[in-house]
């Protein structure tokens, strides 16, 4: 009789080499997985917002590989000047809340805005005012699960880029010419989003801080936690997979830069040189990217990820004064 191939016998050490790369593998999948469902989750437990970091090793440890809950952000300020309170409806029937006002002069256009991740309409009153005092008139959105919006869920503007569409819809139905879309962070993102997905039509886009990526977000974010488990890269890769899973949609995809490559109206484009959540590279791979003949750049030396309006209000008012002026009709 033939004997058979003898198998092949791998060393111990190398079988256990693979084992701990296996387990590795299996706990940082359940991590990220924990990562992406928090990260798209708001909660309206009020404690969130005064607890204080848990000084117990393992409650530490557990919450760095699960990750932080998320509190739904609270509006405490509006604004000084009178508004209308309007509400918008998704597809899928999600209440959005939004304030509208006009200036005391005569209108030369409508300025709409949308704020970052974890924020919401009452965190951008203050440039919403310098658009008024210009004589615009004003309208700023709560996304979804933000504000005094309904929703627990977001898509880190995924899906947000509805609400672009929402309330420009509505400022046309006005019989309005001049709509300029104004967004900071996540805002920009939703803006140059909804810009390109529904072939929107504004007199110009103001993209304060875009991120390039859902990726490359959420590289910042394990920055910004202090997560030291997975490496940045590991980290978004594997948690960007997971939120496609659990949220339904292509993470992947969802890349600034390609936005921008539909995006054809006149762009003022800001950015913050001491910003560590979006980074110098991420900033000009998506001003390149813009298909607009006529965009800028500026970059504001001493800023961070912030409102660039608050750190240098005169750089600030300069140039979106001159972008406005350029391109009202």
């Amino acid at each position: 009789m033939k004997k058979g191939k003898p198998r092949l016998q791998l060393p111990s050490y190398v079988r256990w080499i693979l084992w701990v790369l296996l387990v590795q593998i299996i706990l940082i999948n359940i991590s990220a997985a924990f990562y992406a469902h928090k990260l798209t989750h708001v909660y309206t437990d009020r404690a969130l917002r005064s607890a204080r970091p848990s000084k117990n090793i393992f409650v530490k440890t557990w919450r760095l590989f699960t990750g932080p809950r998320q509190a739904k952000s609270i509006i405490t300020e509006t604004p000084t000047f009178p508004f209308d309170t309007v509400v918008l409806k998704t597809a899928k029937g999600i209440t959005i809340d939004a304030w509208y006002s006009k200036p005391d002069s005569q209108s030369r256009g409508t300025v709409i805005l949308f704020h970052g991740i974890t924020a919401n309409k009452g965190m951008i009153v203050n440039e919403a005012h310098e658009f008024r005092s210009q004589g615009y008139n004003v309208m700023l959105v709560d996304y979804r699960a933000h504000g005094n919006s309904e929703g627990q869920t977001t898509t880190i503007g995924v899906r947000e880029s509805e609400e672009v569409k929402l309330a420009y819809a509505y400022i046309a139905g006005k019989g309005e010419n001049n709509i300029f879309l104004w967004g900071s962070s996540m805002g920009a993102v939703v803006v140059a989003k909804a810009t390109a997905e529904y072939n929107l039509k504004p007199a110009g886009a103001m993209l304060e801080m875009p991120f390039a990526s859902l990726q490359s977000h959420l590289q910042a974010r394990a920055r910004a936690l202090g997560f030291q488990g997975i490496p940045e890269k590991p980290f978004s890769f594997f948690v960007t997979w997971w939120m496609g899973i659990e949220r339904g949609f292509n993470g992947f995809r969802h890349t600034t830069s390609t936005y921008v490559e539909k995006v054809n109206c006149p762009v003022l484009m800001q950015w913050g040189a001491m910003d560590n959540y979006v980074r110098k590279y991420e900033t000009e791979k998506v001003y390149n990217a813009i298909a607009a003949a006529n965009k800028k750049l500026v970059v504001y030396d001493r800023a961070g990820h912030e409102s660039l309006l608050q750190n240098d209000p005169a750089k600030w008012r300069i140039e979106v004064d001159r972008f406005l002026m350029a391109n009202t009709k």
